[in-house]
């Protein structure tokens, strides 16, 4: 199976030996991801600006590179894992990843998520189901998604300069710190290396991942849902882990809930723009609906208490696990 810049060069390889090279695929994409945050952060440090910009524009974006990675790579020939990736992406990041972080300890909700970005998360999901269920994602559909990005970028910045938590700038100047020995030209070549690692990865899952679900008569829809979603969502998982272990849960859960913002708006443009997505009937049953009540039982959740108690993120975790398995069985036949 041929893709854009990798194909396998011995297509008759075992099975197993795919897996292998899956794994080296998802060792790239977590390694590029946080080389990208890092040299991200020590740049935007080197310039003196806001951390609290830094953390709610380049960490989100940085963390979101092996989805857009893999998503770019196989939007023209394998569309079904571009969209298959964000929407799993999406699901894992609440169900998955806030699910295990709220078990490794209780997480305090910063006030602002539940203000701001949580209801602009929900909206914008509304939004992309409303373009699915127009017909699929095409240029239009992408430029206007690109232009939100754009204009949640500079509501990004114009609200930090107004108010922001002293906590939440005090942590990310801490962040920042621990990278600003840095020089400029050596943070660029991290973020080169970076950039390089991710895009290797994702070419190298997707060839592997395509060839995998061919022999297994999987579709690529459900590869880009369960094992490329849960692959490039590493760098969330990663950080998600650091956060709590570090006690900053508040930091978790914006982090999430930005990955996901931008999983939709700029990778879910970009993809657009650039070959289009195509929506698959089964999508519309299941994954839409089910982010859609995700990203709302969030709010509910971040609410009750201001916390995500450990129930809590099981209740999310066995949600997610309901969901995967619901979309398997629709994706081999059994349901629909």
């Amino acid at each position: 199976m041929t893709l854009a810049l990798i194909s396998l060069p011995y297509p008759d390889l075992p099975l197993l030996a795919l897996l292998a090279i899956s794994l080296v695929g998802f060792v790239a994409l977590a390694f590029g991801g946080d080389w990208l945050t890092r040299g991200a952060v020590a740049i935007s440090s080197n310039l003196k600006i806001n951390p609290v910009v830094i953390g709610l524009t380049v960490v989100s974006i940085a963390t979101s590179m092996p989805e857009m990675a893999t998503s770019l790579t196989a939007a023209k020939d394998n569309p079904g894992i571009a969209l298959g990736n964000i929407l799993g992406s999406n699901i894992a990041n609440i169900g998955l990843i806030l699910g295990i972080a709220a078990m490794i300890a209780p997480l305090k909700i910063h006030l602002r998520l539940i203000r701001r970005e949580v209801p602009i998360l929900i909206l914008v999901t509304l939004l992309f189901a409303l373009f699915a269920l127009g017909g699929g994602f095409q240029r239009v559909e992408g430029i206007v998604l690109l232009g939100l990005t754009v204009v949640y970028l500079i509501y990004i910045v114009h609200s930090a300069k107004q108010q922001d938590s002293q906590v939440v700038a005090d942590e990310f100047a801490k962040s920042a710190k621990q990278v600003q020995h840095k020089s400029t030209i050596k943070a660029l070549l991290i973020v080169a290396l970076g950039a390089a690692a991710l895009a290797f990865g994702a070419n190298l899952l997707v060839a592997t991942s395509v060839e995998i679900a061919t022999r297994m008569g999987i579709s690529d829809l459900f590869i880009g849902l369960s094992i490329v979603a849960i692959g490039t969502s590493l760098p969330e998982l990663a950080a998600s882990i650091a956060a709590v272990r570090a006690g900053h849960g508040d930091l978790c859960a914006g982090n999430i809930v930005g990955s996901n913002l931008f999983n939709m708006l700029l990778i879910g443009g970009g993809a657009s723009t650039l070959a289009g997505m195509d929506v698959h009937d089964e999508l519309l049953l299941i994954e839409f609906p089910a982010l859609v009540l995700l990203s709302v039982l969030l709010l509910w959740i971040f609410k009750s208490g201001h916390t995500v108690s450990r129930g809590e993120g099981a209740l999310l975790l066995l949600l997610y696990l309901a969901i995967l398995s619901i979309s398997g069985l629709s994706q081999f036949g059994y349901l629909f």
